[in-house]
């Protein structure tokens, strides 16, 4: 094996690493001693000590503020498809431990020790996107590795995403191995769907939620629903296939909602759904004005807090929309509200609901926390591998309290 180049960390910058998190940032580095400007983006690289301990093989990007994520915390273990088979394997044992069908997120980067990387799973097709150089130099090995452990019939590279840019990648969507429909089929809580995974958002769709979505169909037999950013209606047909009578679903995009219809009457639907496009806060505006009310909202938005300094603005936007929601339930009804955003606390994200119960006088009861699902585990290190919220609320006139 050829021997690896060295960089060097300031002094106490090697405590994080030492608490388990894997990721180096470029101000923990001596650049005088090992100038980051050497190496290119993607090299494997030994990480000392400001003593000169080893701690471990990094994947580098000298362009980036993370310009390292740990990959072994021993010397000898490059991450090469011997090393992406093994996590592979470990990755694949806990899936097939929380889920019968082969539907799910097979790799999710830090929380699988394949920093960089991510595998969603549809049956026997897979959908990779990759986001850091490191990974991106492994492009071979990570399909022929898949390829072993998996045995998948085809293979979609979905690598557009917005981190690629960070890291000074192209961006392309692109069949690695077989052939790849323009929709594929998943099964979630035994649910249909068929997502769109060459054009839609992110990987096509969101696993994430299932436990959350499971729960609500507790909620829904014999309702009225409404799904808020429905995207192709992840939460309001499995709302339908509980039972709901009448399903509402609002989404900026024509082509996501033509999905609903379809998966709709995938799964033999037979009640009523209404699909309101356009803008969410005009939908509901709207919704509002005509008097509408309904047994069960959901409000999943997309994530109004991509970095820290939106905070604020985007705080904002959980608010109005909460607001807007929470007037549309109906007495003793339920208001499910998710974040996809990890720079909102759960606790804030409680904040705004008891907020705006004050400003609309309602009575709320917070009756169910939720996560992200165990294909997402979340790595005790790393806070960044835990974003994902969902609190359901039952919702009353004041009561006089």
């Amino acid at each position: 094996m050829k021997k690896l180049s060295v960089i060097r960390l300031k002094g106490q910058a090697d405590r994080r690493l030492r608490a388990g998190h894997q990721w180096i940032y470029s101000n923990e580095v001596d650049t005088n001693k090992t100038p980051l400007k050497q190496f290119t983006p993607g090299d494997q690289v030994v990480v000392e000590t400001a003593q000169g301990k080893p701690l471990g093989i990094a994947m580098i990007n000298p362009n980036t503020l993370i310009c390292g994520r740990l990959i072994s915390r021993s010397v000898d273990s490059v991450m090469n498809k011997s090393t992406l088979v093994h996590r592979l394997k470990i990755a694949l044992s806990l899936r097939e431990m929380a889920y019968k069908g082969p539907y799910y997120r097979l790799v999710f980067g830090d929380s699988d020790g394949l920093s960089g990387l991510v595998v969603d799973r549809f049956g026997e097709i897979l959908v990779v996107q990759i986001s850091t150089a490191g990974m991106e130099r492994l492009k071979s090995e990570i399909i022929e590795a898949l390829q072993d452990v998996i045995k998948p019939t085809a293979i979609l590279m979905k690598n557009d995403g917005k981190m690629r840019q960070i890291e000074g990648l192209e961006s392309y969507v692109e069949e690695a191995f077989g052939t790849v429909p323009e929709l594929v089929f998943l099964q979630e809580n035994d649910v249909l769907f068929q997502a769109p995974v060459w054009d839609g958002q992110k990987t096509g769709w969101f696993y994430d939620h299932r436990e959350n979505r499971k729960t609500m169909q507790n909620y829904c037999d014999g309702k009225r629903v409404l799904d808020v950013f429905s995207y192709i209606g992840g939460w309001g047909v499995q709302a339908a296939a509980a039972g709901a009578t009448d399903v509402t679903f609002i989404d900026a995009s024509e082509s996501a909602l033509s999905h609903v219809d379809a998966n709709l009457k995938l799964n033999q639907y037979e009640g009523s759904s209404t699909l309101m496009h356009g803008d969410a806060f005009e939908a509901m505006s709207s919704l509002i004005e005509n008097k509408e009310r309904f047994d069960v909202v959901v409000m999943d938005p997309p994530a109004f807090i991509a970095r820290r300094k939106d905070i604020k603005a985007g705080e904002g936007a959980y608010h109005r929309a909460n607001q807007l929601a929470m007037r549309l339930v109906a007495k003793g009804g339920i208001l499910v509200t998710g974040s996809c955003s990890m720079h909102l606390e759960t606790n804030r994200l409680h904040e705004i609901i008891r907020s705006n119960s004050r400003q609309l006088e309602r009575f709320s009861q917070l009756i169910y926390r939720g996560t992200q699902a165990p294909d997402h585990p979340v790595h005790p290190a790393i806070d960044e591998t835990e974003y994902l919220k969902a609190l359901f609320y039952r919702i009353h006139n004041n009561m006089g309290l």
